[in-house]
């Protein structure tokens, strides 16, 4: 009788892991259309990012994001933020944003070591 009911428990058990794994695991149709949703996104923000910067600006973003993607994925939602309201007038050369780029970075702390 002990292994009968400890079998139940055990098929019991089983059963709930498989249906936490399943509610885990994305519908792959919910899964490819939330990917086809974020590639548009990302279509949109590149062409108006085309729009607002010139090719020197681009190619620095380009040039930054291999080194601090995080910098630049924010920037550039703020830029295409400021495009949409209509805020930003005119292309962005390179020089404008490597001003803002230098605002937004965070001041580096300088460390110095003595030695007695």
């Amino acid at each position: 009788m002990a292994e009968d009911e400890l079998e139940a428990i055990r098929r019991r058990k089983m059963e709930l892991l498989r249906q936490q794994q399943q509610q885990q695991m994305p519908d792959p149709q919910v899964a490819a259309q939330q990917e086809q949703a974020m590639a548009e996104m990302e279509a949109k923000k590149q062409a108006i990012l085309r729009a607002i910067l010139t090719p020197e600006a681009r190619e620095r973003l380009n040039t930054l994001k291999m080194t601090k993607p995080e910098l630049v994925a924010s920037v550039s939602d703020q830029l295409v933020t400021l495009a949409q309201s209509g805020r930003l007038q005119g292309k962005l050369d390179d020089e404008k944003l490597r001003n803002l780029l230098i605002q937004i970075q965070p001041k580096k702390r300088q460390t110095s070591i003595t030695r007695k």
